[in-house]
């Protein structure tokens, strides 16, 4: 036993140790890289072959064959969770285009699903759909694509949340959301100030905090003024707070703020705060600006997730850089299919 130990550190333990290295060293460097996600899915797949190594040439197989059904199980399970998740929104949130992410997605992985059970155990023979095989493996691949594109961004937004950081920022962005009635504190935009005060009460140097927000057409006051007044609560003196009004985007929170930052002297480490998950978006879009900052999530209600998580993916997948190349990948992916259906 112990000379399957020692020869599983010899022979694995490097490889383990230099992609979880470079994965972290990535994500510190460049968090707001889609690439971070593939590599850290790669990880992953090391992580499980370095740990199937200690159980020896008997268990290493039965080892790998439970985490194959278990994911497998959990794959499944996600059309589900989603449907539910998107029943549960609707119910809550109301009825819109935004709110049935979940369920639609949901329904089409499940249908993906579906179609990859009939085409892997062979049925497509015995309910007469052999001229449709191809197709039916097209949609296969497609599900199987495009699933692994939001598993990796979900997987990805999840770890950099839960990477440690050391609370030596000089300044702290909150960025703004949408008011209730036109002047009330939605929980989303408490649960982001709150995050923010208790990272101010971590620094020893107390840093600088921009709210961001401006005001919007059906909005009594500017986001930024309900933020300030919430952190003036919590005890945060007005010398420290320089709140950034005229933003109605995104983008315009972080060129505002940055301006803000750039005008003042001194250091200028930046951390950024936002709902968790949003915080990659913000990363991405940071860096078309050539803002470097520490992406910190704060948290949302669980049903609210899934969901909030989906529009984001579809954000960023929908911008022209990541569309090209996740539609490079996909033609890549299927091209032995394409090829089958031509000839």
């Amino acid at each position: 036993m112990a000379d399957v130990f020692i020869q599983n550190l010899q022979v694995i333990g490097p490889v383990f140790a230099a992609v979880w290295i470079l994965t972290i060293t990535f994500a510190i460097l460049g968090p707001q890289r889609y690439f971070n996600s593939i590599l850290l899915m790669g990880a992953l797949l090391i992580t499980m072959i370095f740990f199937a190594g200690f159980f020896g040439d008997g268990g290493s197989g039965m080892f790998l064959l439970v985490c194959f059904l278990a994911v497998t199980a959990a794959l499944f399970l996600v059309p589900v969770f989603l449907i539910v998740n998107g029943v549960q929104m609707i119910r809550r949130e109301g009825f819109s285009a935004a709110h049935i992410l979940s369920l639609a997605l949901g329904a089409v992985v499940g249908i993906g699903e579906i179609a990859t059970v009939i085409f892997v155990l062979g049925l497509s023979e015995r309910i007469r759909l052999e001229r449709a095989s191809f197709w039916v493996l097209l949609v296969v691949f497609t599900v199987f694509y495009f699933s692994f594109l939001v598993l990796s961004f979900v997987l990805y937004s999840v770890f950099i949340q839960i990477m440690p950081h050391r609370m030596n920022f000089n300044y702290i962005i909150i960025h703004g959301c949408g008011l209730a009635d036109g002047e009330r504190r939605t929980s989303l935009l408490k649960s982001r100030v709150d995050k923010a005060a208790e990272i101010y009460g971590k620094c020893k140097i107390k840093p600088v905090i921009i709210p961001s927000g401006g005001r919007g057409s059906d909005e009594k006051l500017s986001e930024a003024e309900a933020m300030k007044a919430y952190l003036l609560n919590c005890g945060i003196p007005e010398e420290d707070i320089i709140p950034e009004d005229r933003s109605a985007t995104t983008l315009e929170n972080l060129k505002n703020s940055k301006e803000i930052i750039d005008s003042q002297s001194g250091k200028k480490k930046t951390a950024l705060i936002s709902s968790n998950y949003h915080i990659y978006r913000c990363l991405r879009l940071a860096r078309t600006i050539g803002f470097r900052c520490t992406g910190i999530g704060s948290r949302v209600a669980f049903y609210y997730w899934p969901s909030a998580l989906i529009r984001e993916f579809i954000a960023v997948f929908l911008t022209k850089r990541f569309l090209i190349w996740a539609l490079i990948g996909y033609l890549i992916f299927i091209s032995p299919v394409l090829y089958g259906l031509t000839f």
